[in-house]
């Protein structure tokens, strides 16, 4: 027992270091295995386990894979199914023949022994590509194929390992039953698991007199119980059946999936971090430098011929461009797949007396080190390098048809973005279509809605509908589901600071609970928003739209004036050009070479418009408006805003039973303040007072030190 506590206690701790240092956990759960094992401090011995662990591998593994499969999202996989299944059926054969060439050649293996070696080796691993996709954030296309690689190709790697030490262990067997064997493990474990899958789905529907957590102990059950009917009818069918069983029960659409899925990711995350302890703690050091450089040289084949030409025949017209290939073509790390099996097979290699057992083993485990130290820690520089990262993705997904989400659509389609506008109201969205626009008229809550506009491919998602409920909700989802760079919800005037979401981080404190994984959810524009009242004057040609840029030596005196503007209610920022990308808008500061473009409210009577004769088609072309261009003096302004400031600041003392202010954040710039709102749905106001001046003020001005201002006041 204590041998499993010092496993836990080990995998766990790794995690947390691999977290905090923001690297790929199987990093630092192969060093700590190796520290506690025999050549290390000798305080884990695997062995001792006996045959307990190869069931702990074998149901960990089938754990894992089930998960992998689970996650997998078939919609998005079908955007690349000719290459995943290029990758998985000729690419697994271009590795076995590739592989074993190497290590016969350069390791000087015998056949069988290299061959062996190159099956164990064809299966790239899930446990380490899921978590390196989502820290290094590349392109949903690319992710979405390596992630569904790593998964499907695992169980035909694994069985393929099983069929080529059938043949070394039974002698030369004939090509037909090398094949049957391997179609036949196949054809088990996917019927099984399909089969398996679908009930278990089934089941979970109508049990609703089932709790969450006795719904996700039935689905650990199934799983296990599939597999182990798989095992006992053919070895190695399992791995197939977990597979297909996770794959059907996620299309099977069944309740709270998300809940499902995560308590099975942390599930895997147990089962990985001792899984890799323990067997790393079983490595023999010396076994690895007995190798001699033959072997690292195999490794180095794999890597550097092997990968890339697998890649570029399996991708071969694809339409995935050579940044995304030559990036394929270095990420294929191995993980607990190839570890483990080999672990087994070094065993039985062992008990039949055939030499090569434990030399295999290492040249598989100085695989999974070279893969995952070189292609994992270096996994994000290539793809900043590449420039395939999402956080470069363009376009935007918008849910609301009303007058400023047109206005915004149509900003980003000026660039040559591709923008979709997503509501329920039939009108809006013909309206919308009328104004060269993309919608859908549809819920934005259905994730096919979602994935019909392409939010898996765009850089922004913005919930602007009138609900700011809604807008939280359904930014949320978008974040789990589709990990967009950009997230953001509106947060409307009437909405009370009550009933603001924990995933709109506002503060240091709900900042520091997002998970650094997934994209921040953040307010749209300005935090309370007065929505109806700027689509009111947008409907009533009451805006400009204009355009200022923030530059130095003005700078803070630009972002004081700003903040001014937008507390006053004559401004509204909408988007920002930075770095050559158009962004929504939001909380975060104002930065040199901005370029900021905002409606200003620019009121006229109806006598007025109607002399101007101006056309209620015309768009809005951005513009410098001399309000916003020209500056006041400084001092006069500076002394306007730190009044607000002071007003709004919490007392220093606790004076007969006075509080401190709640709604005054210290904690960060552009904390969201209570104010009285300006519009309630029964009455809109005829100026737009903003309801925060103070947290529209900090979100610009944030940074300013005493001096500055200082400085700004005698200037």
């Amino acid at each position: 027992m204590l041998q499993f506590v010092i496993a836990v206690l080990a995998g766990i701790s790794g995690q947390v270091v691999a977290a905090f240092f923001n690297v790929p956990s199987i990093v630092f759960l192969l060093i700590f295995g190796i520290l506690l094992g025999g050549d290390g401090l000798d305080w884990l011995h695997p062995q001792s386990l006996g045959l307990g662990l190869e069931v702990i591998v074998a149901l960990s593994v089938a754990l894992i894979l089930f998960e992998g499969g689970l996650n997998l999202e078939l919609r998005q996989l079908s955007t690349v199914s000719g290459s995943l299944r290029n990758l998985v059926t000729l690419g697994t054969l271009i590795t076995l023949l590739g592989g074993g060439m190497a290590a016969h050649w350069l390791g000087e293996f015998p056949w069988a022994i290299a061959f062996l070696y190159a099956a164990l080796v064809v299966v790239t691993g899930p446990t380490v590509i899921s978590p390196l996709m989502k820290q290094v954030q590349v392109d949903r296309q690319v992710s979405s194929l390596l992630e569904g690689e790593g998964v499907l190709i695992d169980p035909v790697g694994a069985i393929l390992a099983v069929v080529v030490l059938d043949v070394i262990l039974n002698g030369n067997a004939a090509p037909l039953s090398v094949a049957s064997g391997l179609l036949l493990r196949l054809g088990i474990g996917g019927g099984i698991g399909a089969l398996g899958g679908w009930l278990l789905g089934q089941f979970l529907k109508q049990a609703k007199f089932l709790s969450e957590g006795q719904k996700n102990l039935v689905v650990l059950a199934g799983v296990w119980g599939l597999f182990g009917l798989a095992q006992s009818i053919r070895s190695e069918s399992g791995l197939m059946t977990v597979v297909l069983a996770g794959l059907v029960l996620r299309a099977s659409s069944i309740p709270d999936e998300r809940l499902l899925r995560r308590f099975k990711e942390q599930l895997t995350i147990l089962a990985v971090s001792i899984l890799f302890v323990l067997l790393a703690a079983d490595l023999s050091l010396a076994s690895l430098f007995a190798l001699g450089w033959g072997a690292g040289l195999t490794v180095l084949a794999l890597m550097f011929i092997v990968r890339p030409l697998n890649v570029a025949v399996c991708t071969w017209n694809s339409g995935l461009n050579w940044r995304q290939k030559l990036f394929m073509c270095w990420v294929a790390p191995r993980g607990i797949v190839s570890a483990s099996v080999a672990s087994l097979f070094a065993i039985l290699l062992t008990q039949r007396g055939i030499s090569g057992g434990e030399a295999i083993k290492a040249l598989v485990f100085l695989t999974i080190l070279s893969t995952v130290f070189l292609q994992g820690l270096t996994a994000r520089w290539v793809a900043e390098w590449l420039d395939i990262t999402s956080k470069q993705a363009t376009g935007a997904v918008i849910v609301g048809c009303n007058p400023l989400s047109l206005l915004i659509g149509r900003m980003f389609q000026e660039r040559g973005e591709s923008v979709v506008l997503i509501d329920t109201d039939l009108a809006a969205c013909k309206l919308a279509e009328q104004e060269g626009l993309r919608a859908i008229a549809s819920s934005a809550l259905d994730t096919d809605v979602l994935e019909q506009a392409g939010l898996g491919r765009v850089g922004t998602f913005l919930a602007l509908t009138s609900n700011g409920q809604v807008n939280q909700v359904l930014a949320q989802r978008a974040a789990e589901e589709f990990q967009p760079p950009r997230v953001l919800a509106v947060v409307p005037g009437d909405l009370s600071q009550e009933s603001e979401p924990v995933a709109i981080a506002t503060s240091a404190a709900s900042s520091s609970t997002t998970s650094p994984t997934s994209p921040k959810v953040q307010p749209a524009f300005v935090p309370k928003m007065p929505l109806k009242t700027w689509n009111r004057y947008l409907d009533d040609r009451d805006v400009r739209l204009g355009e200022t840029v923030l530059q130095e030596p003005i700078l803070v005196e630009q972002q004081v004036h700003l903040a001014t503007l937008i507390a006053d209610g004559k401004l509204m920022p909408l988007l920002v050009e930075r770095d050559g990308q158009l962004q929504v808008a939001s909380t975060e500061v104002l930065q040199e070479g901005d370029r900021l473009l905002y409606l200003w409210h620019n009121p006229k009577s109806k006598m007025l418009k109607r002399l101007g004769g101006s056309n209620p088609n015309a768009r809005l072309m951005p513009e410098r408006i001399a309000e916003v261009e020209t500056l006041p003096q400084p001092s006069v302004e500076i002394e306007q805003l730190l009044s607000k400031s002071i007003a709004a600041a919490p007392v220093a003392e606790d004076v007969e039973g006075d509080r401190p202010d709640p709604t005054v954040s210290d904690e960060i710039p552009g904390a969201t303040l209570d104010a009285t709102p300006d519009e309630t749905p029964d009455a809109v106001p005829s100026e737009p007072k903003s309801e925060t001046p103070r947290a529209a003020a900090d979100a610009l001005t944030s940074g300013i030190t005493p001096e500055d201002v200082s400085e700004a006041s005698v200037s």
